[in-house]
């Protein structure tokens, strides 16, 4: 059984989707609350809510007699801050990221095994089999876009709202640190990969919370001594003089 939002709530997100679709920038001007409603299909009022929500988040503007706008600074958990001190080229905050990755992850699993809806669970369920086929078959763009929409999915059955954007930034400057891991390989972790969100999907399904943190506790540690193998590999495989260049003090040779 589905938990309760209250209106507003699902607006807020509904209004932060419909950013992205229209790939809207800091400054540009949103649809009026008017348009908003009609576009939702529920009343300005609770646009109007969610409007109030998303200012106190950073995410939206409202200027008096002017309209609604993407706001400037998109607030703390938005890509300007993160990505204004993540260097991807650094171990230390590759490992970071990773750390925070991982208690984000287990909350995640955890709220999704509680509140996951029927079709949440099939959406995280079809992810999976997208990204299992992707290993199957060695097309690495189905197997990258099924793991994406595995997290996202987990993350939107855990029905908080903070941990989605969360989830999403984190995964985002992931990304940017392809130079030194392995997003967009088949090979490697990725058939371990597999089985374990298998293992995160049926503890989900089972309404187990703790199964469900400690599977994607294991899924992010794995993923991360992965990481860590293809950096040795890396650092011992080039010659001397023409190693590739990774900062931060995790570099040594140590790792």
């Amino acid at each position: 059984m589905s938990e309760y939002r209250p209106g507003y709530e699902v607006a807020a997100e509904q209004v932060l989707e419909l950013i992205v679709r229209l790939g809207l920038r800091p400054g540009d001007r949103l649809p009026t609350e008017n348009d908003l409603a009609r576009q939702l299909g529920t009343s300005r009022t609770v646009v109007r809510e969610a409007v109030k929500i998303l200012s106190a988040l950073g995410r939206v503007r409202a200027q008096k007699g002017r309209g609604l706008y993407v706001a400037d600074d998109e607030g703390m958990l938005g890509a300007g801050r993160w990505a204004s001190f993540f260097l991807p080229a650094d171990l230390d905050h590759v490992y970071m990221l990773f750390e925070f990755r991982r208690t984000q992850e287990m909350e995640t699993s955890r709220l999704a095994a509680c509140r996951a809806t029927p079709a949440e669970l099939r959406a995280i369920e079809e992810a999976a089999g997208r990204c299992r086929r992707g290993f199957e078959t060695g097309r690495e763009d189905l197997f990258n876009e099924g793991d994406d929409a595995f997290h996202t999915a987990i993350a939107t059955a855990s029905h908080n709202l903070f941990l989605r954007v969360a989830v999403r930034e984190a995964r985002r400057l992931q990304a940017q640190s392809n130079l030194i891991g392995l997003r967009g390989s088949v090979g490697g972790h990725a058939a371990q990969a597999v089985e374990e969100h298998e293992a995160i999907y049926q503890a989900i399904r089972a309404g187990d919370p703790e199964a469900a943190a400690r599977a994607a506790a294991l899924h992010i540690d794995n993923t991360l001594d992965d990481y860590r193998r293809e950096i040795q590999q890396r650092l011992f495989s080039h010659p001397a003089g023409d190693r590739p260049i990774v900062s931060g003090s995790s570099a040594r040779p140590t790792l």
